[in-house]
């Protein structure tokens, strides 16, 4: 998903008009909306104002973690899916299954 839509959909989620975002940041509502639609590319501190705004940070983030980041951002737990439990890797230590 692109910034600009990411923007937007936390945007909708914390329930904020342009009017609002657009006293915190200090942009005329208009510019905010080019930028929210796509229509507009906007500068990183730009970007950093509007995500503030939100409630939010902007950053970058290393492709290798992308996945890790995209699982935790959806509320699962960040890892392999088949940890062996302490109990398991205690047993299994000493030979006993």
């Amino acid at each position: 998903m692109r910034l600009f839509q990411q923007l937007k959909q936390r945007k909708a989620l914390l329930d904020r008009n342009l009017a609002e975002i657009s006293q915190l940041t200090g942009m005329p509502a208009s510019h905010i909306s080019t930028i929210l639609n796509g229509r507009k590319d906007a500068q990183a501190s730009t970007l950093e104002a509007l995500a503030s705004a939100m409630d939010a940070k902007w950053m970058l983030i290393p492709r290798h973690l992308l996945p890790e980041v995209e699982r935790l951002l959806a509320g699962k737990a960040v890892g392999p899916d088949d940890v062996p439990s302490t109990i398991d890797r205690l047993f299994n230590q000493d030979g006993h299954e």
